[in-house]
């Protein structure tokens, strides 16, 4: 199977107190990243039935793209912030892209 996007869903579960404060330091995190010419698409999503489950989706061009998202001075400063926001260690899982096709990225 050919190369493909390197997709990857970061699960994040917030303290309560913390969901405004995380939500806005991951959007601005979010909003840099999408800048980096590694990434595809930086998606943040809440659960809307429990508001302190998150989910990142993050698409990545190349395999590299995500050791160098993890160097950016916006990615250092949010997982800085968050660090004491969480409820319990976020957890990764990492997929290939089958469908759209990467072109359709």
């Amino acid at each position: 199977m050919p190369t493909s996007l390197l997709v990857v869903h970061v699960h994040v579960r917030v303290l309560p107190e913390h969901v405004d404060a995380f939500l806005q330091a991951t959007l601005a995190n979010a909003r840099e990243s999408v800048k980096e010419p590694g990434i595809a698409r930086f998606d943040v999503c809440q659960d809307t039935e429990d508001p302190t489950r998150f989910v990142l989706v993050e698409a990545y061009r190349t395999a590299d793209a995500p050791a160098a998202h993890k160097e950016t001075a916006h990615y250092l400063t949010w997982r800085d912030t968050v660090a004491s926001m969480m409820a319990e260690p976020r957890a990764a899982r990492r997929y290939a892209n089958r469908f759209p096709d990467d072109a359709g990225w």
